[in-house]
């Protein structure tokens, strides 16, 4: 209780002491340490409240008269401020919470010192000239924008002082008294500048200008500089004068010059004065200074001009100075002539040969110096002059002009005549006269000459050479191309001609490009194609030129080759083939089509080839009808046009392939089927009445065989099966006759009949009903066609059964054959033994690698053939190459059997096909009869160890050939079963 009375007794003390506080009023004091700041420096302000303490201060800063005072600090707890800058301040006091402020202080005007001002002197100099008017400048450094006053004193004396608001003080008639020391400042918005530096001032009597010369003689060509000067002062402008000759006066040549340097390049008597200020205070003129110029060696100059004048010319020998215009000259001049003149010029009337001989003179004039001229040699030609006459073109553009220049050979000053020859049969007629430049812009072709003249009278040169001169017409020629093919082959033979549309009746010359040694003149360009290129031609006449043509492109690509196609490709018996020569670029452009048959030459493994009935001269379509083909046969064809002819290369060959046998040669197989399965081998028999005969393969699996005498056998399209769950269709290998009963059956690789076999003919299901053979009782054409079996879910591949419409009879033929086939199966099996037994290697069969394909067709057999082009030039295109390989000329078409036994094989794991080894191996057939003559089948093997021998020495070496041979007069069948 009474801790709680102690508080409130002290408190209501506190209240007590604060009223009596405000009841007296506290006011803040302001002091300054100084009240004129220095330059570059600050003073220090003190703010306190008297008998208190705790206070904190704000200051106040009055920049200008004008301006309020602005609270620059606040809350300071310092009464100090240091202040940099002019103003007029004050402060006040501060404490307690709620803040109790004392009222404003004092106020204290604070000035600043800044730099002291700059003076100048206008004019310029320490030294000035009585009666001259000056003024004195006061630049302040600082403070911009500041309103200034300016005190000015002359030797600091205090009575002399004067204040003005202008920076400039003008004394407008200097004089004795104005000599002394002079010093301004300023003052302005708190701030006062210190005294400016000294400046003093040097009263003079009036000067005179003085004037010095570099030279007193100016060098040929050049000059020399005078100088004028005013001494101990500056700001001087110049004025410069002349005194041309002794008679005459002073002219003033420059006025006002700023500098004091004058460059002249003539004599005469000089002098100078200075001025300055404004009005202007002149000097005394300077003394006089005499120039001599140096002028250089006079010139002697001929007219007409140029080294050589002509004999009976009026001559003008000049004397000439160069930069000596406007002086008064005399002249004199060294020559063997007694009277030679005193002016500038040396006349000579009708120059002879005595007048060639040198010439000098010498001039003389005021304020002059030269020397003698050079010496001028004239020399006079007794022969005639003669003009020449040169044209920038001697063809003139469409719409355009040339220019032709004539001149005399070492002379000048010509006027020049103009002649033109309209044509042949006319004369020179004078078109232009008196012609001052010797270049003539013409527009029209003809026959020009000129000739030069000059002097007074007029000498003539001879008349100058003739130019011709053709004008190009607006006529612009065509070229045109025949025949007009659009595409010309290399060696073919074109001619362009050049045509022209409204050159009515003119005899025209032409122009070709490219140009080479045997370009024509006429209208036509004969070329035998050997590149593309772009041709244009032009045609002359009567002094006109057409424009060129547009450029014609000729294009020359190789010679073409064109693609034959057969349809069909396989033949029912009796039926035609057609063949579309194809694949030119513009088959209509004039070509004629050539067709022919292969005929096959044993001896060079290539064939020839022969004109097909009614293609002897060619035809104009590019089909060909070959009617009632009834055994295979190759075609090619080519096309041909112009004159001389023109070939193109054969087609690559093409082969339609018919199934029933000829009499001339005839291929069986062995299995007596189309379809086999991979492993299983088989034999190709080929029998005819001819000599020799070879087996031909197409890259299909085809295979027919042909004879020595040109002879196609039946075609048999053999097809692999390479499934071994699969089956296989057996169907004839010949066509069979319409009317005769056919089986067909589904047989597996055991060729086991199968049964539950479904048949389909065409893709086309025959039965719903399955079975075990395929039983058709009298063939007839509908039955032609594919057919294939399905037993189970595996299919057989499908094979042709081709219908033969017309019946033969095979009774008349049916006993040689069977006499002949079992002698010969016997030869070929003893062959055949041997042929194992050296093939064999340990344990395992020798085998050929048969490829899967999709059309299970027989791809990799048969070793390629080399192909031999030296029997007719196009044998490539109809030669052999393996179906897997393609040579530049030949097609990748048709190869030979090595081996007529055909093993269809699987690879297995660790064998190779293995090479055969080197020997040949005889067989004889011993004949019944005497006069049947022996049969030999030769066989030919190479080992590696002479492989690399054999490529060097024949193009076929790398591939193991093998030839049955019959000799003349059997009539056995040549089975080949190798």
């Amino acid at each position: 209780m009474g801790h709680t009375l102690l508080c409130r007794l002290v408190f209501l003390l506190c209240i007590l002491y604060c009223s009596y506080a405000e009841a007296d009023g506290a006011t803040a004091s302001l002091t300054a340490e100084k009240t004129i700041i220095p330059a570059g420096g600050s003073v220090a302000l003190s703010c306190s409240v008297d008998r208190s303490t705790d206070w904190k201060f704000d200051w106040f800063r009055q920049g200008s008269e004008s301006s309020r005072a602005q609270l620059i600090r606040t809350n300071e707890p310092d009464g100090v401020l240091r202040v940099s800058e002019g103003g007029v301040y004050s402060c006040r006091g501060g404490r307690g919470d709620p803040a109790f402020q004392t009222e404003t202080s004092n106020e204290i005007s604070i000035q600043k010192t800044v730099s002291k001002p700059t003076m100048t002197f206008q004019p310029y100099g320490p030294v000035v000239y009585k009666g001259e008017k000056i003024s004195l400048s006061c630049l302040v450094q600082e403070g911009g924008g500041t309103q200034w006053t300016y005190e000015w004193t002359q030797d600091m004396k205090s009575a002399n002082w004067n204040s003005s608001s202008s920076s400039e003080y003008y004394i407008y008639s200097v004089s004795g008294s104005d000599h002394g020391k002079y010093r301004c400042r300023a003052a302005g918005d708190h701030q006062l500048t210190e005294w400016s530096d000294a400046y003093t001032l040097t009263v003079t009597y009036k000067p005179k200008a003085r004037l010095t010369a570099e030279k007193t003689i100016i060098p040929a060509g050049g000059s020399v500089a005078l100088s004028c000067s005013v001494d101990r002062s500056t700001d001087w402008k110049f004025d410069w004068f002349r005194q041309g000759s002794e008679s005459s006066r002073a002219q003033l040549i420059r006025t006002n010059e700023p500098d004091g340097v004058l460059f002249i390049s003539e004599g005469g008597v000089y002098s100078c004065r200075g001025g300055r200020g404004d009005p202007v205070f002149y000097t005394e003129t300077s003394k006089k200074v005499t120039i001599y110029k140096t002028v250089s060696k006079p010139i002697v100059t001929q007219q007409p001009n140029g080294p050589v004048v002509y004999r009976g010319e009026n001559v003008t020998l000049r004397c000439e100075i160069q930069g000596g215009g406007g002086a008064q000259w005399t002249y004199e001049w060294r020559t063997t002539n007694r009277n030679p003149p005193s002016s500038s010029e040396y006349r000579i009337n009708r120059v002879s040969e005595s007048d060639s001989r040198t010439y000098l003179c010498m001039p003389r004039g005021n304020y002059l110096k030269t020397d003698w001229s050079d010496a001028f040699s004239l020399t006079v030609r007794s022969d005639g002059a003669r003009a020449s006459l040169t044209a920038e073109k001697t063809i003139i553009p469409a719409g355009g002009s040339v220019s032709l220049s004539c001149s005399v050979d070492r002379s000048t000053d010509w006027k020049f005549d103009w002649f033109r020859q309209e044509s042949e049969s006319s004369r020179a007629q004078l078109i232009r006269t008196n012609e001052p430049d010797g270049v003539l812009f013409i527009s029209e072709g003809g026959v020009y000459s000129c000739r030069g003249g000059r002097g007074d009278p007029v000498f003539y040169t001879e008349t100058s050479n003739n130019v011709t001169i053709y004008k190009t017409v607006p006529i612009t020629p065509t070229v045109v191309q025949q025949p007009k093919w659009p595409q010309i082959y290399r060696r073919e033979k074109v001619t362009l001609r050049c045509e022209i549309q409204g050159g009515g009746g003119a005899q025209w010359t032409y122009e070709w490009r490219p140009t080479n040694r045997n370009s024509p003149t006429s209208s036509e360009y004969r070329i035998t194609a050997a590149h593309s290129g772009h041709y244009s031609c032009r045609a002359a006449g009567d002094h006109h030129l057409t424009e060129w043509s547009d450029a014609y492109t000729l294009t020359v690509t190789h010679k073409p080759q064109p693609v034959l196609s057969v349809s069909p490709s396989w033949l029912s018996p009796g039926a035609s083939v057609t063949l579309s020569c194809g694949g030119l670029e513009h088959p209509s452009a004039g070509w004629r089509f050539f067709w022919y048959k292969m005929v096959p030459k044993l001896s060079s493994s290539s064939y020839s080839f022969e004109l097909l009935a009614g293609s002897s001269n060619g035809t104009q379509q590019n089909s060909y009808i070959v009617h009632g083909p009834t055994h295979t046969a190759g075609y090619v064809c080519r096309a041909a046009r112009g004159e001389p002819v023109f070939y193109t290369e054969y087609s690559k060959s093409k082969f339609v392939w018919s199934a029933d046998s000829h009499p001339a040669a005839s291929l069986s197989v062995s299995p007596d089927r189309v379809q086999h399965f991979i492993d299983q081998s088989v034999t190709l028999s080929c029998s005819g009445n001819d000599t020799k005969w070879r087996v031909r393969r197409y890259h299909s699996g085809v295979y027919w065989c042909e004879s020595g005498s040109g002879d196609f056998s039946n075609a048999v399209n053999i097809t692999v099966q390479d499934d071994y769950s699969a089956p296989i269709l057996v169907s004839p290998v010949h066509p069979v006759t319409e009317g005769d009963p056919v089986t067909l059956s589904c047989r597996d690789k055991q060729l086991k009949l199968l049964s539950n076999v479904f048949f389909y003919h065409n893709n086309k299901l025959l039965h719903n009903d399955s079975r075990e053979e395929l039983k058709i009782s009298a063939v007839s054409k509908s039955d032609e066609g594919f057919y294939k079996c399905k037993h189970s879910v595996k299919e057989s591949p499908q094979s042709w059964m081709s219908v033969r419409v017309t019946v033969s009879s095979p009774v008349s033929s049916s006993f040689p054959v069977l006499w002949i086939v079992g002698p010969v199966s016997g030869i070929i099996l003893i062959i055949l033994l041997l042929l194992l037994r050296r093939y064999r290697q340990s344990e395992d069969f020798c085998f050929l690698r048969s490829e899967r394909t999709n059309q299970r067709s027989i791809t990799n057999h048969e070793a390629e053939t080399e192909i031999n082009e030296s029997s007719s030039p196009l044998q490539g295109d109809a030669l052999y190459a393996s179906v897997m390989h393609s040579t530049t000329t030949g097609t990748a078409e048709s190869t030979e059997i090595t081996y007529s036994i055909i093993h269809f094989k699987k690879l297995r794991k660790n064998r190779r096909p293995c090479e055969p080894e080197q020997g040949v191996i005889y067989s004889e057939v011993k004949p019944r009869a005497a006069e049947l003559t022996p049969v030999y089948a030769e066989i030919n093997q190479e080992n590696k160890a002479k492989k690399k021998n054999k490529e060097k020495s024949s193009p076929a070496a790398t591939n193991e050939s093998v030839y049955s041979e019959m000799k003349p007069g059997t009539a056995l069948d040549n089975q080949s079963a190798l």
